[in-house]
């Protein structure tokens, strides 16, 4: 008799439930974002900063996640931009099947271009879990290591952005930003990299720009 293992049929049925996200997504022109990091590294922070430059040039929604409240879906409304929030309970992670649940929402907002999902913070469940994202965006802040994408290759690996955020704290903690930067690309060489600032607003515009092309260039 062979052994199955429970995580690998979970994965291949998220992974069923993400395939079909993606192409109701895709059918419908809207780029998507999966935004992950460790708690406190300012997911919610760069939304709240990017809304007023995203705002003007495409219709932007975003789906929260978090283990409890909504206090974070509550501050994305606040900076203008619809939030659907999604309470995990005890679950470290977003899945295909939670965000395909939530999909019909999105659909529900006229003209949407980008969704951003915003994931519960973890550096290690959300890489294995794909949700039918077009790509993984990674924050990292200066508050944290600059060891870790070393520490976590996985997530790293997986993504195709790196956000090295709260550089305005930079000076007063030990964190390198160029060997963050160093250690990031012998993970995975073709990330592209940018440092943030919400506080002042350091590379705010120039990570828009970017997220901005991408949908455009992402539409059927």
């Amino acid at each position: 008799m062979h052994e199955i293992l429970i995580e690998e049929k979970v994965l291949a049925r998220n992974n069923e439930l993400a395939s079909a996200n993606r192409a109701a997504l895709k059918s419908r022109g809207i780029f998507s974002i999966n935004m992950v990091s460790s708690p406190g590294a300012g997911k919610t922070s760069l939304i709240e900063a990017l809304a007023p430059f995203l705002k003007p040039r495409l219709n932007t929604v975003v789906i929260e996640g978090d283990l409890q409240t909504d206090l974070d879906s509550q501050r994305v409304l606040r900076s203008g931009i619809p939030a659907k929030q999604i309470t995990t309970g005890k679950a470290c992670h977003l899945d295909a099947h939670a965000v395909g649940h939530a999909l019909d929402w999105v659909f529900g907002n006229p003209g949407v271009r980008l969704l951003i999902i915003e994931n519960v913070g973890n550096m290690v469940c959300p890489a294995e879990y794909d949700l039918g994202e077009d790509m993984m965006a990674t924050i990292l802040s200066t508050a944290e290591g600059d060891d870790k994408p070393l520490k976590y290759p996985a997530i790293f690996s997986a993504s195709d952005i790196l956000v090295i955020n709260k550089t305005d704290l930079a000076p007063f903690t030990d964190f390198d930003i160029k060997r963050a930067r160093a250690n990031a690309l012998k993970i995975n060489p073709g990330l592209a990299i940018f440092e943030t600032s919400c506080r002042t607003g350091a590379g705010i515009e120039a990570l828009s720009d970017y997220l901005a092309k991408l949908s455009c260039a992402g539409r059927p």
